[in-house]
């Protein structure tokens, strides 16, 4: 039987030619659509009578969203660049299309590619049903080499609803991290209401990570455009804000935030990403791919980080949030294992010894060990925040500024200092 593709090439010179060569049937391919725009590709996908669509890198308007609906309705997608414009094929790439093809590649090799992306069928373990399908699919590109790889680690913050601080830990992190002559990259990604720019006495109305993502949806997300979008706050650490207000989540698309960290990692050593604490699914949406979901970004984050640190409260109410946090993880994402960070530790809200109460509690109910205690210290964080700096600048003898800094020791994979440095921003 044979293969039904959409094309949207508009504008090259050799469509005509192509379009020809494909109708061969020899190739067992036919073109039922020549569509002239990103709207018309998407209405005839929908319409379910092709199986595979054919793109050139100019056409309009092609964006991250629009080949993330074009898989959701079934249809695999195959790209065009002109001979020798690695550029549109890193684009392509970018966006999420796997196979990419010089424009004057043979028709047989083309139509080869065309099949090739249709028996991949979606990616293991994705339903289009699900609203997970809509985060951008994985996979090695079976036509040419991938981008390379970034080496730098990416780290999420996460942790369940109220104050058990991801910020502050993810702060400290970062901060800590870039002392130990690393170079950091801190990340707000928190949907609900990121502060990262206000704890650090920058302007939140810098672009940061919104138009990172916009960028990154658009495919034209480099090195150079992340640098000059995340701010320098010290030698070695950067910042990319999150956003001014909450109600803009939407411009947060998971599928744009998965390519900000994947651009990230060949950008800095370590990535440290303040996350939101909600993964709820909206039932309403669940069988619409294409719709935003506020949470979709979070769970991007969590499925992209090398490691997951699960910051958690040191009172009663905060280990029952934790808990049914753990349990809501290990349903939605069962690959991803956080470690536990358990925050403002201290005696009063947990009778006896604080520590060994709340291990024997999370290891009871949840399985999970602590990986890492911290002091609460408010007086030190009080004054942090007061002036917009980090810990080790207003107090670098706190014990909360210690412990974040064996946490980094640990995180960054480098040895600890054995003198106390300074920096200053």
């Amino acid at each position: 039987m044979s293969l039904q593709v959409f094309t949207a090439v508009t504008g090259a010179a050799w469509e005509s030619e192509l379009v020809g060569a494909l109708d061969r049937e020899d190739h067992g391919v036919t073109v039922v659509r020549r569509c002239v725009d990103v709207a018309d590709l998407l209405a005839a996908a929908s319409t379910g009578t092709g199986q595979a669509a054919l793109l050139s890198a100019e056409l309009r308007r092609l964006d991250v969203g629009a080949v993330t609906r074009l898989v959701a309705a079934g249809v695999a997608v195959v790209g065009l660049v002109e001979p020798g414009d690695a550029r549109a094929g890193e684009r392509l790439r970018q966006l999420g299309v796997e196979r990419v093809l010089p424009a004057d590649a043979p028709p047989e090799e083309i139509a080869r590619a065309l099949r090739a992306a249709v028996a991949g069928g979606p990616p293991a373990g994705r339903d289009v049903a699900d609203p997970r399908a809509a985060l951008r699919p994985a996979g090695p590109d079976q036509q040419e080499p991938p981008r390379p790889v970034g080496r730098g680690r990416v780290v999420a913050v996460w942790g369940p609803t109220g104050a058990p601080g991801r910020t502050t830990v993810a702060v400290g992190l970062a901060d800590e991290a870039a002392r130990l002559d690393v170079s950091t990259l801190l990340v707000d990604a928190d949907v609900y209401g990121g502060v990262v720019a206000q704890v650090l006495g920058l302007l939140d109305e810098a672009p940061g990570l919104a138009a990172a993502a916009r960028q990154a949806g658009a495919g034209t997300l480099d090195g150079a455009a992340l640098s000059r979008l995340a701010g320098s706050v010290g030698p070695r650490l950067r910042v990319l804000t999150g956003l001014a207000r909450a109600d803009r989540w939407p411009e947060l698309r998971p599928q744009a935030v998965a390519v900000v960290l994947e651009e990230a990692r060949r950008l800095a050593e370590l990535t440290v990403v303040d996350c939101a604490f909600c993964l709820e699914e909206d039932e309403e949406l669940s069988f619409d791919t294409a719709a935003p979901r506020r949470n979709g970004a979070t769970l991007a984050v969590l499925e992209s980080a090398d490691e997951v640190l699960c910051v958690s409260g040191a009172d009663p109410v905060a280990l029952q949030r934790t808990i049914r946090a753990l349990g809501e993880l290990q349903e939605v994402l069962p690959d991803v294992h956080p470690r536990v960070v358990v925050n403002q530790v201290r005696r009063g809200p947990v009778a006896g010894d604080p520590r060994r109460e709340i291990a024997a509690a999370l290891t009871r109910f949840t399985g999970a060990e602590v990986d890492r205690f911290l002091p609460a210290d408010r007086r030190s964080t009080d004054a942090a925040l007061a002036a917009g700096r980090t810990l080790a600048e207003v107090a670098p003898a706190s014990p909360l500024r210690t412990a974040l800094r064996d946490l980094a020791v640990g995180l960054s994979g480098v040895p600890a200092p054995t003198a106390r440095r300074r920096s200053r921003r």
